[in-house]
């Protein structure tokens, strides 16, 4: 269809007279933005008709991602930016009295994820579509996502995050391809004329119903899916209990059911936590795969050829039972026997793994696994097993590797030795961490069979964070580089001839400027702080947790708090220290820091000559929509992890592109941009990797650090007094005792001056705004390499081996 602003007109009015009975002039805000809506999702179910004829047609191979997040944000925009239509919307509403950006406004985003696991998700269905790969992402509808972060007296309060009210307009759905999901019980064992046999009896029942969100490319083809699971009861409605008057009985079986798909990440400190969790892994994960296999049998009348069409990829540990639900499948619903479904699942399946961090490679309670999930835990404990077997023959003798190896042992369920045991690739996220992954954790896997394991780089879709949300550096880089760069980002590149030429900075610092304007517009709405559009926008955007380290960007700025007490003529730029981060509920230090930002900025904020030079904001509720406004009109990207913990990272890309220069550690994707850019581009400081690891073989002591550091030691004396208006001992416990396990677990006092040098580096340069602003340039002309697009094509040509 041809779009022109007279058939965007008449397509608004055919649907607001179809869903609310009205005529455009007539309609409130709400039901325009829901009509607008609904216009282009009819535009993306005919594009996704057309695209999935074509590929069945062809028998295209089809990716299936199967991932616990997919951290989508808003699609109103992005829907018509990629279908190219947003123009001629925008001026047809226009003409009806209609600013669409009021529109957009009302949009919430999608609460189907947490942080940069789920955003990479969607980054990647986004290039799917783009670059025309049949693809299908598979998570759970969660009915209130993560939660709402308020900040009430300093500390994080969670709510329910209803982004259903107005969100549901995307999803259809297709109640008539539900699946059953079975949880508990007992399995009885017998042999007949066909072998082995299993039968799972006295199971409970949970019904997934699939609601399909249609993921748009940038001017492609292709519109993907993503079909996202609800669970429902069989037996909605308890009529005997409800009969007799006992009605919360009666509505028992139905609430026990929906509670799988309620909250992403429920705290899980507690056994039913635990148990919750699970479920909703192996829910989402047995819907999918029995989706996906139904559906090539439809076609192919086999599953022996599963792996030539169907390539199945596991995001991180959370969908690893995808092993077991597979082999479960072929064995039990198409018999095959163990070693041709073994076969077949080794050859569809692949993972992703994104973290070193011990606690987040999941592990569950044997005990646990075994009774809500039995006919599974007797495959995996058969896949240990044979596992073991092996193992045996390789190391013999060496109980502790094996032990370390195996997926099942001392008393737990391992999730990523399961992938590790059957996927056929296995990648990590940067160059730095597939190196940590294959020569550390991974290590005796990948000695066994070294062939299985590469990388992959994460990558972003930076469509969506530099052309809509940062329209004024993309209006100005089509000027000076044409428009080439928007379908492949490495034309970004051909910035770089206008490094040195004061002109063109000084027009980036003006678009920079007013994308400030707009961000400190916001701040003093929903914060209540007015701050400077001239001083550095200093950002640190990311879960909070203490390895990112946001404490060590805390304990700098009281620093410079006491140095500008010290001396209120202290000769620095002026400085915006922007935070926004969400704690796990159950997280309790991450929490406290969170307190802390917040006392820091009430302290630095209500002081008369310090606010003057600095001022500090914790804005709250960060999702991507915020995101969108915080980026543009960032400075300084602060990516200062411990090295060796942070997997890649994403947000350090997304601020690149748009022009921040990154402070960070040579830590994940850091790495790979310090090798882009070259190190004149970036503030590099702290412990290298291999460092941090000979600093904890030699024994590490924060207090030494301390003891000869009396700059450092007045910081951490203001943590226990109350001179922030509280005292945060727990914080200072945490660093200097082993209170709270191993003290100072993440080297933020190791890291200390290091930092305080690179950030007094950053103050320096700024102020020589040419050579500032050539950094910046530099920054966004070499971050097309991180395009999702190339990511894509990475996993696409090595990992599932599609066009």
């Amino acid at each position: 269809m041809k779009m022109d602003q007279k058939t965007a007109i008449a397509l608004m009015e055919e649907m607001c007279k179809k869903q609310f009975g009205c005529a455009v002039s007539d309609a409130t805000k709400q039901q325009l933005y829901k009509a607008l809506c609904l216009v282009v999702k009819d535009i993306l179910i005919e594009k996704n008709v057309e695209f999935s004829k074509s590929v069945k047609e062809k028998e295209e191979k089809q990716v299936y991602y199967m991932s616990m997040e997919f951290l989508v944000g808003t699609s109103l925009r992005n829907n018509l930016a990629n279908l190219k239509i947003e123009k001629q919307f925008a001026q047809a509403l226009s003409k009806a009295g209609v600013d669409i950006n009021e529109l957009y406004e009302i949009e919430p985003d999608a609460g189907l994820g947490n942080g940069g696991l789920g955003r990479l998700a969607s980054c990647y269905m986004d290039s799917l579509s783009s670059l025309n790969i049949p693809a299908t992402g598979y998570s759970i509808r969660y009915e209130f996502g993560i939660f709402k972060q308020k900040i009430i007296d300093g500390w994080q309060m969670e709510f329910p995050d209803d982004w259903l009210n107005m969100g549901d307009v995307w999803l259809s759905a297709r109640g008539d391809e539900s699946v059953e999901v079975k949880f508990g019980g007992k399995v009885d064992e017998h042999f007949d004329e066909n072998g082995y046999r299993a039968v799972h009896t006295d199971y409970s029942t949970v019904v997934a119903v699939p609601y399909d969100m249609y993921i748009s490319g940038y001017d492609s083809k292709a519109v993907n899916k993503l079909v996202l699971w609800s669970a429902k009861s069989p037996k909605s409605l308890d009529m005997t209990a409800f009969s007799r008057g006992d009605y919360a009985k009666a509505l028992e079986e139905n609430t026990k059911a929906e509670v799988i798909s309620k909250i992403l990440y429920p705290a899980d400190d507690h056994m039913d936590g635990k148990i919750l969790r699970i479920k909703q892994q192996y829910f989402f994960v047995s819907a999918s795969l029995q989706t996906i296999v139904k559906k090539h049998f439809k076609k192919y009348s086999t599953l022996d050829n599963l792996p030539e069409k169907v390539s199945v990829h596991i995001n991180d540990t959370h969908p690893a039972l995808c092993v077991p639900e597979l082999m479960r499948i072929l064995m039990d619903e198409y018999n095959y026997g163990w070693d041709d479904a073994w076969e077949i699942s080794q050859k569809t399946l692949s993972y992703t793994n994104h973290t070193v961090m011990s606690e987040a490679l999941e592990r569950w309670n044997e005990n646990m696994f075994r009774e809500q999930l039995p006919r599974i835990y007797q495959i995996v404990a058969e896949i240990n097993r044979r596992l073991l077997q092996k193992l045996h023959e390789i190391y013999p003798g060496d109980f502790a590797k094996i032990d370390y190896m195996a997926v099942i042992a001392n008393g737990e369920v391992r999730m990523a030795n399961l992938c590790l045991a059957c996927c056929h690739t296995i990648n990590g996220v940067s160059k730095l961490h597939s190196t940590i992954l294959t020569e550390s954790i991974f290590r005796d896997y990948y000695n066994i069979d070294n062939s299985k394991f590469t990388n992959v780089t994460n990558g972003i879709a930076y469509r969506r964070w530099l052309l809509q949300s940062n329209p004024g550096l993309s209006s100005y880089l089509d000027e000076l580089i044409g428009t080439k760069y928007r379908k492949n980002s490495t034309h970004l590149e051909e910035l770089l001839k206008f490094k040195g030429e004061k002109e063109v900075i000084d027009r980036l610092y003006e678009i920079k400027k007013e994308n400030k304007i707009r961000l400190a517009d916001y701040i003093t709405t929903a914060n209540g702080i007015n701050v400077d559009p001239d001083s550095i926008f200093d950002i640190q955007i990311k879960r909070l947790h203490e390895y990112k380290r946001q404490l060590l960007n805390v304990l700098q700025i009281l620093y410079m708090y006491n140095k500008i007490k010290e001396n209120p003529n202290l000769d620095i730029p002026p400085r915006t220290f922007i935070f926004a981060a969400k704690a796990s509920a159950g997280y309790f230090m991450a929490k406290q820091i969170i307190r802390l930002i917040v006392a820091v900025s009430n302290t630095i904020n209500n002081d008369p000559v310090a606010r003057e030079k600095i001022k500090v904001v914790f804005i709250e509720d960060y999702r991507v929509s915020l995101a969108e406004k915080i980026i543009p009109a960032a400075d300084i990207s602060e990516q200062i992890s411990i090295a060796g913990k942070e997997a890649s990272g994403t947000g350090n890309m997304k601020l690149m592109i748009n022009g921040a220069v990154t402070l960070g550690t040579l830590d994940g994707a850091n790495v790979e941009i310090s090798e882009q850019v070259g190190e004149d581009n970036i503030f590099l400081f702290g412990l290298k990797s291999h460092e941090v690891e000979e600093l904890w073989r030699q024994g590490y002591s924060p207090l030494d650090y301390v003891r000869t550091n009396p700059e450092l030691q007045k910081v951490l004396d203001m943590l226990t007094s109350n001179v922030l208006g509280a005292r945060f001992d727990d914080i200072a416990k945490s660093l200097l005792t082993n209170a709270y396990g191993t003290a100072d677990a993440y080297m933020t006092l190791a890291d200390f001056d290091s930092y305080v040098k690179a950030q007094q580096r950053v103050s320096e340069t700024y102020m020589d705004k040419y050579k500032f602003g050539d950094m910046s340039l530099t920054n966004i002309a070499k971050a097309g390499i991180f395009s999702s697009d190339r990511a894509i094509m990475e996993y696409a040509k090595g990992i599932w081996h599609c066009r």
